[in-house]
């Protein structure tokens, strides 16, 4: 176990390892302040979009020593790209983390263009972006994780039986949404920071419609849902189409009986900076210590 990697992500280790599909993924393992001390085991938080987020979240695992919060220990698993896809995660995203066959819609390739025409992206970035979403597999990657992923994590650390979430936000949302919709184990809460629904007419609306009714069976998985204001309020149509999209999901959701099983919080961010904000409020709303 790395004290420090490269310098900072303390109690963090870092290993690639590649899957059945013949992608090769990095994982960072960050272990929570007296994880050495003790021999509890611990459920594992899964983070996607690991070259982005994990920066960003990762140092939120000192939260769990935090005497104004009560987050539960955990160990976050942050996966992300390794090798040359590390330097194109934006793109290859869309491959693993939108639900095959899920449609582009037009505001999404309205706003590829414009950010081509603006220079925030290259010819070849736009490309590959609208590529990758043209051929989308977020079945091979939510059973990398759960079959492949988690027997190789429950073999090297104290891993709990019960407990694990996933969390994910934008199109990592959405990936967390579709996994929480096929009540994928063995997660227990799952986190979708705004989810990537850019289209009305999603496949998450017909997989809501065959969700059976809710019975009192035992506790149901929980799913947090966050919006950030500036895209339920702003002007760029690409946020607020997503917006609405999940405000739809959701009331049709509470019309399905699932509104117990679901929380929500707006967050004061933008779409880029409610990354963190809204992986907090995963943190303090579905994974809090019990009384």
């Amino acid at each position: 176990m790395s004290g420090i990697l490269h310098g900072c992500l303390p109690d963090t280790e870092y290993f690639e390892v590649t899957a059945q599909s013949g992608h090769r993924y990095a994982v960072w393992v960050t272990t929570p302040p007296g994880y050495a001390e003790s021999t509890d085991p611990l459920p594992l938080i899964y983070v996607v979009d690991g070259n982005w987020a994990v920066g960003l979240t990762a140092p939120l695992i000192v939260t769990q020593s935090d005497p104004f919060l009560s987050v539960a220990p955990y160990i976050q698993v942050t996966v992300g790209y390794a090798g040359a896809e590390a330097a194109d995660w934006a793109q290859v995203r869309n491959r693993d983390l939108v639900p095959p066959g899920e449609r582009v819609s037009d505001e999404m390739v309205a706003t590829v263009t414009a950010a081509r025409r603006a220079g925030r992206m290259t010819d070849e970035q736009a490309d590959a972006y609208l590529e990758e979403l043209e051929d989308t597999h977020a079945d091979v990657f939510l059973d990398f994780l759960t079959a492949e992923l988690h027997s190789r994590l429950r073999s090297q650390y104290r891993v709990s039986d019960t407990g694990h979430g996933l969390f994910g936000y934008s199109y990592g949302g959405l990936f967390a949404l579709y996994a929480w919709l096929r009540s994928a184990a063995p997660f227990a809460t799952f986190g979708a920071g705004t989810p990537g629904v850019t289209i009305p007419d999603s496949q998450m609306f017909a997989m809501v419609d065959a969700l059976p009714q809710h019975t009192p069976d035992g506790p149901a998985p929980r799913l947090h849902v966050t919006l950030n204001e500036v895209e339920v309020l702003g002007d760029l149509p690409i946020y607020r189409g997503m917006a609405r999209n999940v405000l739809s999901i959701l009331d049709e959701l509470d019309h399905k009986g699932r509104g117990q099983d679901i929380s929500r919080a707006m967050l004061h961010e933008t779409h880029v900076t409610g990354l963190q904000a809204s992986f907090l409020s995963y943190l303090t709303t579905c994974h809090s210590r019990r009384p």
